[in-house]
Parts: C-alpha cells; structure tokens; sequence
C-alpha cells in the first residue's frame, strides 16, 4: 500500500517524466571499494578486454561477454539470497543485465528451481562463466524482498575467478542477447534486477542511482547504490539527461551521445560511445585523443602505458568538458590524473603525475568513440534510466575535489 506521499510522487512523475525522489521509495545498498587488481597491466589487459566486447557488436552482432573479472577499481554489494539466506558478494556490473552466483560462496536454496536455461559468458582475461538459471528463490536487499520470477544464473563452470561471489546486473536487458544458449531460448533476455523490483512494486520506477567516492587518503572508501530513483543527498543541483544513443554498438549498453573539448579545441565531436562503471579509466576515440597528448605534453610512460606529466603541465592543465544533453559537465585537472596515493600501483614514484584518458583502438565515427569509465563516474552522480531510457548525471561534493 503506497503511502499519499508516494502516490503523489509517482502522479508527479508520470507528468512530468521525472524520477521519483521520495525518500520512502528509494531501497539504498552501500558499495564497497575493491581493488582486486595486482598491476597495472591487469588493469589494462581487463579494460582493453571489455573495449573489444564492445567493438564485436558490429561484426558479430549482440552478445553478452562483456568482460568484468580482475577489474581495477570497482564496487561490490552484499545480497542475500536463497532460503535460507545465504549472503553473497556481488561486483556491480551496469553492462549487462545478469545476475549471478556461485563462484566463492555455493548456492544453497530449499525453494530455488531449476528452469534449465544455460547461461554461458566468455569474459575472454581472467575467466568465465557457465550455469543454470533459477526460480523461486528469495533475493533480499536491505527492506525488500524478491520471492519469485527474478531468473538468477547460478555458476557451475567458473574459471579463476576469484575475490567475489558473482555479479549484480544493473546494465539494459538488451545487453544479455545471446547469453542464453538453449537452442528454443535464443533471441531471449535477461532483465536486470531493476525490472524486478519495478515489477513487484517494491521501487516506483525502474531506475538506478550509483555514486562512487574517488579515493581519499584516510577516509573509508564506499558507494551507494539507489533503486526506484536518485538519491536527492547524494548529488547537488539538478540532474542533466539524454536519450540512450540508437547508434550501435553503445545502444547495446548505457550508451549516450556526446562531445568533449579541451579547453577551446574540440577533441571530440558529436559521437556514441558507453557509460561504463567496469573500465577504470577514461577512453576517448584515437584521434582525440593524440590531440589532447600534444596538447597536454603528455609523454607515454614506457613501464604503463599512460601518459605522463610534469608538475608545470600539471599547473597549466585546462579542463575538459563533456557536452552531454543540454548539459556541461567540466572534468578539472585534478579529475584528470590517476591518484597519486596509488602510484605504486601503475609502477610510478609517489610524486608522478600520471593522465587518466586513455586511447581507444579505433578512430572517431565507429560508434563507440568513448567510454566514460569509473573515473568519470565517481565525479558525477549517475542515473540509469530503463522507463525513460536514458542517462542522467549530476555533479556531487567531490566533483571539483583535490584527491588525487
């Protein structure tokens, strides 16, 4: 029974096409930081994997192998599921829309069936996944539970995969095209667990709220994860949102459309490309991104492969912008580096300056110029829009922080 307050919330949204943000609507997850990664060529090797899974959309078509293990910095939430409850450790995952489990901790539920759907997921570095999918089971997050319909995969195939439990499918249903392998299942979906919650009432709107705190020395590092809308004490001002791009391969993904300039030169123009919580860093198109090299006096650093800066082009830095929707969203300098507290890790000294934009393989026009990694998001409070479909974005206290 919804209470007047939340009645009148969702009338509201329904005119004005709004998420909802009552408070007694929203069910919230607190995200923990991980950082599973050992080098910097970890790193590299699992962003450049999901970049290729993006790429094959437009020769192979739809497929879900979008790559998520040994990822570098990335956020993880505690669910319960079966029955009895068992909890389980699950990476956030928002390009694809399946939830799974079985790796570290075994499924074990008295009321779970069988459907004898396979799923099957290359992720190509660092494992893969293979299982049968479930019905009839409880999922529980914090005030809610799901008793019945959510398919859940459960792992009977997985290969070095290790540090986590499974995964949290947040990302479009479209993303799960082809995982699914029974002959009569082919061309079926998987919805996330967004749809579900939206399906049984227990959220108003089939959204999902993430925000992500850079990495602060000395403080705890945490997320919060918002269904049913957008945690209103989590970002500041109002959130900017545009379509999801019809343009392939990123209309598979939380893809959207943008630009981006460096202080007055365009790198690059009007384009697709994906919002992506599982590439640690900042990717633009090839040619973009030698433009913003030379204009940086960014030199490759030979032992990772980043671009590396002296402390006078760290003072003259310009900002980039991103132009997204009727939106601008301004990435400062300090935004712009990898944390320096982390420098051991990418190989560097403590005082190494080192640039988090990162060069795709392809040139501007393929339909995937960009990918707004985790560096982005934990600048800007994101919202992933499946009624509307569309993404939103919203500046938060550390947007313009010195972190790093």
């Amino acid at each position: 029974m919804f209470s007047v307050l939340s009645l009148l919330a969702l009338l509201v949204s329904l005119i004005t096409g709004s998420p909802v943000e009552v408070r007694n609507s929203l069910v919230t997850l607190p995200m923990t930081r991980r950082l599973t990664f050992s080098n910097v060529t970890d790193i590299l090797r699992h962003d450049e994997a999901r970049m290729a899974a993006f790429r094959e959309y437009s020769t192979h078509g739809p497929r879900a192998d979008v790559p998520l293990l040994n990822f570098g910095m990335g956020y993880t939430v505690d669910v319960n599921i079966g029955s009895p409850p068992a909890t389980y450790r699950l990476v956030v995952e928002s390009s694809s829309s399946i939830t799974w489990v079985g790796t570290d901790s075994m499924y074990v539920s008295l009321t779970g069936v069988d459907t004898g759907k396979l799923v099957a997921v290359d992720y190509r570095y660092g494992g893969s996944f293979q299982g049968m999918t479930y019905n009839n089971h409880k999922l529980k997050i914090p005030t809610i539970t799901l008793h019945q319909g959510m398919p859940i995969a459960v792992a009977s195939a997985p290969r070095d995969i290790v540090g986590f439990d499974g995964v949290l499918g947040i990302g479009p249903t479209v993303s799960s095209l082809g995982a699914l392998r029974n002959p009569n299942s082919r061309g079926d979906t998987i919805p996330p667990v967004t749809d579900y919650l939206f399906r049984q009432r227990a959220i108003l709107q089939p959204v999902v709220g993430i925000f992500f705190r850079p990495v602060v020395q000395g403080a705890v590092d945490y997320g919060q994860l918002t269904f049913g809308g957008a945690n209103p004490n989590m970002y500041r001002g109002r959130i900017g949102y545009t379509s999801v791009t019809a343009t392939p391969p990123s209309s598979q993904y939380w893809g959207i459309n943008q630009s981006i300039t460096y202080g007055d030169v365009e790198l690059l123009p009007y384009s697709a490309g994906v919002v992506d919580c599982g590439c640690t860093f900042l990717y633009i198109a090839s040619d973009a991104y030698e433009s913003y090299r030379m204009a940086t006096g960014g030199i490759v650093n030979a032992a990772n492969g980043l671009l590396q800066i002296t402390t006078n082009d760290y003072n003259n830095l310009l900002p980039l912008r991103f132009y997204i929707g009727e939106e601008i969203y301004r990435f400062g300098r300090n935004a712009q580096i990898w944390p320096r507290s982390l420098n051991h890790v990418v190989h560097g000294n403590r005082d190494d300056i080192f640039l988090v934009v990162r060069r795709l393989d392809t040139p501007i026009g393929e339909g995937y110029d960009f990918i707004n990694g985790y560096v982005f998001l934990e600048r800007f409070y994101t919202v992933f829009d499946a009624g509307m479909s569309r993404v939103g974005f919203a500046r938060t206290r550390f947007t313009f922080a010195i972190t790093n």
